[in-house]
C-alpha cells in the first residue's frame, strides 16, 4: 500500500534506541520512553495560506527529524508502526556533521 499525507502533514517512522546504555546495561521495555526521533517517510504538498498560494514543506523524505514526546497520531499501514503529524510538531532536522579531524 501507498500512503501519500495531505498538505502539511508528514509521516514519520520512529529511529529504534539502542538496547544498551553506554555502560553495557540492558534497558527492559518496560522502562523504555518512545524515542522522540524518527525518519520522515513521505510528506504532503505544503500548507495552503489565505491568499491561496501552497508553501512547500521544509522537510523531505529521508531527512531524520526530532519531534515533541506527544506530537502526531500513531498508525499501523502494512504492519509498521508510523506517525502522522503536521511540520509544526516537528522540532527540527537532525543534520549529521563531519567528524572533526584532530
Amino acid at each position: 500500500m501507498s500512503f501519500r499525507p495531505l498538505h502539511d502533514r508528514v509521516l514519520v517512522k520512529r529511529v529504534k534506541e539502542e538496547e544498551k546504555t553506554k555502560g553495557g546495561i540492558i534497558i527492559p521495555d518496560t522502562v523504555k520512553e518512545k524515542p522522540q526521533e524518527g525518519k520522515v517517510i513521505a510528506v504532503g504538498a505544503g500548507a495552503r495560506g489565505d491568499d491561496g498560494k501552497v508553501t512547500p514543506l521544509d522537510v523531505k523524505a529521508g531527512d531524520r527529524v526530532l519531534f515533541g514526546k506527544w506530537s502526531g497520531s500513531e498508525v499501523t499501514i502494512d504492519g509498521e508502526e508510523l506517525i502522522i503529524m503536521k511540520e509544526s510538531d516537528i522540532l527540527g532536522i537532525v543534520e549529521k556533521t563531519p567528524a572533526s579531524k584532530k
